[in-house]
């Protein structure tokens, strides 16, 4: 396919999960052919410090479940963020969830020990490996919220073929949040030459501000702060004219040690 319909949802999520999943159904459209949802979505991280296990569950538990027949009668791909059980059962991972055309699932590798914020301590870090999909004849790699401040994952990403990042977060707001926001989603278009979906969960807690940018850091689509959606046309021309324009994967020189 040369185009894919893209519907970015900036909801917030609450602290009752049964809640969460209940709202899916009317959040997801039914003419898009990817809908991506925010981080943790099936529950809110809650108060700093929580202990989230309690609210783990398996890839085919109750949320992804709900997830996949949302998807499948709105015939669509979704994208959302749960808490995964893990092998450590205090700490699960912070983990991605594709149900619907195409099923995948990524766990966060970057935990957000930031900003005086220690995720690490409630979470486990998922394995240092790319996740990609198929999803309407696009190839695309998974990213959550602080991995969009390290470049090497985008790039490794894209070095395994991926067309498009899509970025859900819960991206806390305060003071330079929503600049840094904007600026790494348009950074890691532009230095990738890819397209960029990025969910952000509304204010007051997080900053909004969701994204749809182009491989030449052309702004799409984007939310404010509050509860909205935003939709997008991804455009396979769009992609090989900004790849012709700025080779820059093409033009890349680097040390043969890192080859």
């Amino acid at each position: 396919m040369s185009t894919m319909s893209v519907t970015v949802v900036q909801e917030a999520s609450g602290l009752d999960p049964e809640g969460n999943r209940a709202r899916l159904r009317e959040l997801v459209p039914s003419d898009s052919d990817l809908v991506v949802l925010p981080e943790a979505f099936a529950r809110d991280f809650g108060e700093p410090g929580s202990d989230l296990s309690q609210f783990a569950e398996p890839l085919d538990g109750a949320f992804a479940s709900e997830l996949a027949d949302v998807a499948a009668h709105h015939n669509t791909t979704v994208v959302a963020g749960m808490f995964e059980t893990s092998e450590r059962a205090d700490r699960p991972y912070n983990t991605l969830v594709v149900r619907g055309a195409a099923t995948a699932s990524y766990r966060k590798i970057h935990l957000y020990d930031s900003f005086g914020y220690q995720e690490s301590k409630a979470l486990t870090a998922g394995p240092l490996a790319p996740a990609l999909v198929d999803v309407a004849g696009f190839r695309l790699g998974l990213m959550t919220c602080y991995d969009l401040r390290f470049p090497e994952l985008a790039r490794m990403l894209v070095d395994h073929g991926a067309e498009v990042l899509v970025v859900p977060a819960a991206w806390v707001a305060g003071p330079r949040k929503i600049e840094h926001w904007r600026t790494l989603v348009r950074a890691r278009a532009i230095e990738n030459t890819v397209f960029v979906v990025a969910s952000a969960q509304p204010a007051p807690r997080y900053t909004g501000h969701s994204l749809v940018v182009d491989p030449l850091g052309d702004v799409l689509a984007e939310a404010g702060q509050l509860p909205g959606v935003i939709r997008a046309t991804l455009d396979r021309s769009v992609l090989d004219e900004a790849r012709r324009t700025n080779p820059s994967l093409a033009n890349r020189r680097l040390p043969s040690a890192a080859l």
